[in-house]
């Protein structure tokens, strides 16, 4: 991937996209998968707001039952098994396990039929070839079993537990590059630091869009038949550049927030406890009264999310903040105190701004919005050769990405190509049985790699881990760790600058590597990066030391 802005300013693209989060991502390897020359823009960096903001599960819906949605819960099922197909390298089963309390809408009884129910709407989940990715039936447990599998589960009422599976991603950020990467093999222009400033038009038909290099402030157009608009929590702002004035009614947000924690509390096993603090679903069918908050190991750490809470400010300020952080360590240490969870425990966080239907008014609990929105704004405006989309959950953006690329290709008037994006493996997919090709690769040490490290890479990159080897070649050193006690090497860094866009020191520290997305990594490992980058970029003293600053900057609420 090769930031080339004349490639985007001297094209008429079939297709211009407007943002640069999983959702324009997805749309972008869609629309060029189905034979569109493609432009996508994104403000920052790709990736770098809501979409990094991850619990990272690809789940089945399971909560879904509740609404008795029987529909949205089997297309989360179905792109469950998509990404697992697509992605082998990231995404991987994932046993959970919840306590069941008393004999009514938390009892064992219940649950029950709710894993059967699971198990029939997913009946076509173990379709794939390679065994790792197996999900096996979820079923009920016994008190002694729940126990063990939840060391400290609060046993007042406690009747035994309900076992099922999901998936996870090990790297939610590099799961967006690969569906960037394979648009880009496919024909795409794709560019970060590209914010749009206004849409082109003429008469009643947008052509594209107006956007600015961040780093030189040179505006230019990139034309396009059809404008896209994946902008995610912009989504008002950027229609507003129509006309000046908001969308009415606009696109309402809310504040969604994930603690990294510093140890394992559970291994193995995704944990689901009721929350102390009440909350009540308008929507729900059985509304149990609590919401349900997630722990989750992840590498040899934890996961646990997630809060939401009204959002009424300008996305671009929006923050985490301390008390943010305070209050959902409360809220998690009340509903599993086994854990001693403390906010020293908490070495990072997620945060992002996610559509809303509105706020409970007796409650002031968020009410999410259930259903993506596609929007044709032919429909009501009037204007032609623009779309919005609005999604809802990171599972389903392949998905929906589908059904607007099925929509601009008959505003385009172009023959409806069938899909097959549920079938083709993005990039660093090419690997039949992931826990063998691991163990083949390993044994093979390349460029003297140990074992470890070439399972790391390929946990990042997949069968793309070779991409790196040139870099190997020419310079033998970058196989070292950027630092002893991380498996992150200097040719991700050189790697993320050559063929990923990666224009900060942040960019590669919390995207095209796993370096920062659990916490702070050290200032060691951040100098080495500036370093390497430095290096690759022309980079001043002056220039690094800034980079440092803004890297510190990002980790600076987390470390309290």
């Amino acid at each position: 991937m090769q930031r080339d802005l004349n490639a985007l300013a001297n094209n008429v693209f079939d297709v211009v996209i407007i943002g640069g989060g999983i959702y324009g991502a997805c749309a972008a390897w869609e629309a060029a998968l189905r034979g569109l020359s493609v432009a996508l823009v994104e403000k920052d960096d790709f990736g770098g707001a809501t979409s990094a903001n991850s619990l990272k599960i690809i789940h089945g819906g399971l909560r879904y039952l509740q609404h008795a949605d029987f529909k949205r819960m089997r297309e989360s099922i179905h792109e469950r098994m998509v990404l697992m197909r697509i992605a082998p390298h990231l995404v991987h089963p994932l046993p959970c396990v919840m306590p069941t309390y008393g004999h009514a809408l938390k009892g064992r009884e219940v649950m029950a039929v709710a894993m059967f129910l699971n198990d029939l709407v997913g009946f076509d989940r173990n379709r794939l070839d390679d065994p790792q990715k197996r999900l096996p039936a979820g079923r009920v447990i016994s008190k002694e079993e729940c126990r063990r599998l939840i060391p400290g589960v609060d046993e007042n009422g406690l009747t035994g537990g309900a076992l099922w599976y999901d998936c996870h991603v090990y790297n939610s950020e590099r799961l967006l590059l690969s569906f960037l990467h394979a648009a880009v093999k496919r024909g795409a222009q794709v560019a970060n630091y590209l914010p749009v400033r206004g849409f082109l038009q003429q008469g009643n038909r947008i052509t594209g869009v107006e956007v600015e290099d961040a780093f030189t402030g040179q505006r230019f157009a990139v034309r396009a038949h059809l404008t896209i608009n994946n902008s995610g929590p912009w989504v008002n702002q950027v229609l507003s550049l129509k006309n000046g004035r908001p969308p009415q009614p606009p696109v309402l947000l809310s504040k969604a927030m994930n603690l990294v924690i510093r140890r394992q509390l559970v291994p193995n096993y995704a944990v689901g406890v009721p929350s102390k603090f009440e909350f009540k679903d308008a929507d729900a069918i059985l509304n149990k009264g609590s919401r349900l908050l997630f722990l989750r190991p992840w590498r040899h750490l934890s996961l646990i999310g997630t809060t939401h809470v009204a959002y009424h400010g300008d996305p671009e300020h929006f923050k985490i903040t301390e008390q943010d952080i305070q209050d959902f360590v409360n809220e998690f240490h009340a509903a599993y105190p086994a854990a001693g969870l403390t906010r020293g425990d908490v070495s990072y966080y997620y945060g992002g701004l996610l559509p809303m239907e509105g706020v409970n008014p007796r409650t002031g609990d968020v009410k999410l919005l259930k259903q993506y929105l596609l929007k044709d704004h032919a429909d009501e405006e009037g204007l032609e050769g623009l779309l919005t989309v609005v999604g809802v959950k990171y599972t389903t953006a392949r998905d929906v990405a589908q059904k607007s690329i099925d929509l601009a290709l008959r505003k385009l008037q172009r023959p409806v190509v069938k899909s097959t994006s549920q079938e083709q493996r993005i990039h660093g997919g090419e690997i039949d049985r992931f826990d063998a090709y691991v163990a083949a690769e390993s044994r093979k040490q390349p460029h003297g790699l140990p074992a470890e490290i070439v399972k790391h890479l390929i946990e990042n990159y997949g069968s793309a881990y070779v991409d790196l080897f040139p870099h190997l070649e020419e310079n033998p050193a970058w196989a070292s760790r950027v630092h002893p006690q991380v498996t992150t090497i200097a040719a991700e860094v050189i790697h993320g600058v050559r063929a990923e866009m990666a224009q900060k020191l942040v960019d590669v520290v919390m995207r095209r590597t796993e370096l920062g997305t659990a916490g702070h990594p050290g200032a060691e490992a951040l100098q080495r990066c500036a370093e390497l980058m430095a290096g690759e970029l022309g980079w001043t003293a002056e220039r690094q030391a800034a980079e440092i600053a803004e890297a510190e900057q990002v980790f600076a609420v987390a470390q309290h």
